[in-house]
C-alpha cells in the first residue's frame, strides 16, 4: 500500500531556478498525507467503526420511532459520533495488543503498527484519547446506559476477545457479543433502557455474525495458522466443524430475523422481505459446503469469498427494511 519512493535527480539548474532549491528540499515527499490519512483508515478500522455506525443508526432510528420523536431531536449526529468514536478507540487498541501476530499474516503485515509507521506508543495513545472522548461524548447527549454499555463492548473486544483469539475457537462466540452491540446502543440512547425489540435487534447482529465469520476464517485460514490463532478452520482444517457452525446459524438466522414481526416492531410487508432475504443467506452458506469436498484450494476459497460478499449485502438491506417498514407502520 506504501507508494514507491521517487529517485532524486541531480542536475544543473539556472540561478533563477536553484533559488528555489531550500524549499524544494523540506517539502513534504510526494503521498506523505495520502499515507497518514490511510494509516489512520487502518489503525481506527474505519470500515468496521462504519458498520457499527449503520447499525446504531438503525437502532437509534427504530428507538426513537416508538417515543414518536425525530431521530434529529433526539441528537442522532450526536450518538453516532459517541459511537464511532468509541468503535474507533477500540479498534486502536486491539491493533496494537495485535501488533505482533499481524506482522506475520499476509493480509495485516502492512498495517501502520506492524509495519512500524505508527509507533506503539502513538497507537495506544490515539487508541485510549478516541475512546475517552467518545465515552465523555456519549454521557454528554445521551445517557448513562448507553456510556455504560459502549465501555462494556470496548472492554470485551479489546481485554477478552483479543487475547482469547490465541487460545481457544470459543474467542469467535466472545466477539461477537461487542459485534453485535451497534443497535442496542443505538436504541438505548433514544429510549435510555434495554427493550425486547432492542434485544431482538442485537440477536440479529450476533447471529448474523458467523457464517460471515466463517467465510473470513477459511480464506485466511494460511494466515492465522502462521499467526497462531486458534479459529476453527486452523484447529479444524478438514472444514467440517467450519461449514457446520456457519449452517447453524445460518438456519437459526431466519426466525431471529422474523423476530421484530412478532414483536409489533414491523408489519407483514417486513416478515416476508426478511424471509427471502434469510433464504438467500442461507442458499448461500449451503453452497459453501462444498468446501468439503476435494476441490482447488482457489475454488475452495471463492466458495468463502461468494459467501461473504451475501452476507455483506444481507445485512444492510434487512436493517434498510427493517426501518423503511416500520416507518410505514407508523
Amino acid at each position: 500500500m506504501t507508494p514507491a519512493s521517487q529517485a532524486a535527480t541531480s542536475i544543473s539548474l539556472p540561478a533563477q531556478d536553484r533559488i528555489a532549491e531550500p524549499a524544494a528540499i523540506h517539502a513534504p515527499s510526494p503521498g506523505t498525507t495520502a499515507i497518514l490519512i490511510h494509516d489512520l483508515r487502518e489503525l481506527f478500522k474505519v470500515r468496521v467503526t462504519g458498520l457499527v455506525l449503520v447499525t446504531g443508526w438503525a437502532g437509534f432510528y427504530l428507538g426513537s420511532m416508538q417515543s414518536g420523536i425525530s431521530t434529529l431531536q433526539r441528537g442522532l449526529l450526536d450518538t453516532l459520533l459517541g459511537i464511532g468514536l468509541v468503535s474507533a478507540g477500540s479498534g486502536a487498541l486491539n491493533q496494537a495488543l495485535e501488533r505482533s501476530t499481524d506482522a506475520l499474516m499476509l493480509r495485516t503485515a502492512d498495517r501502520p503498527l506492524p509495519s512500524g509507521r505508527i509507533s506503539l506508543t502513538q497507537g495506544i495513545l490515539a487508541g485510549i484519547g478516541a475512546l475517552a472522548c467518545g465515552a465523555w461524548w456519549l454521557l454528554l447527549h445521551t445517557n448513562l446506559l448507553t456510556v455504560s454499555l459502549a465501555l462494556l463492548t470496548s472492554f470485551t473486544y479489546v481485554a477478552v476477545y483479543t487475547p482469547l483469539k490465541r487460545v481457544t475457537t470459543l474467542a469467535t462466540f466472545v466477539g461477537a457479543f461487542p459485534g453485535a452491540m451497534g443497535p442496542l446502543l443505538g436504541w438505548t440512547a433514544a429510549r435510555g433502557r434495554i427493550e425486547w425489540p432492542a434485544v431482538a435487534l442485537f440477536a440479529i447482529l450476533f447471529v448474523w455474525q458467523f457464517p460471515h465469520f466463517m467465510a473470513i476464517a477459511w480464506m485466511y485460514r494460511d494466515d492465522y495458522a502462521r499467526a497462531g490463532i486458534r479459529m476453527l478452520p486452523v484447529v479444524q482444517p478438514d472444514g467440517l466443524s467450519t461449514v457446520a457452525e456457519a449452517l447453524f446459524y445460518a438456519v437459526l438466522m431466519i426466525p431471529v430475523s422474523l423476530a421484530p414481526w412478532w414483536l409489533g416492531l414491523d408489519g407483514p410487508v417486513y416478515a416476508v422481505v426478511a424471509a427471502i432475504l434469510g433464504l438467500l443467506y442461507l442458499s448461500y452458506t449451503v453452497r459453501f459446503r462444498r468446501i468439503l469436498r476435494p476441490v482447488p484450494k482457489d475454488e475452495s476459497r471463492m466458495l468463502a469469498r461468494d459467501l461473504l460478499k451475501v452476507s455483506v449485502i444481507y445485512l444492510p438491506l434487512l436493517l434498510t427494511t427493517l426501518m423503511l417498514c416500520a416507518n410505514a407502520k407508523r
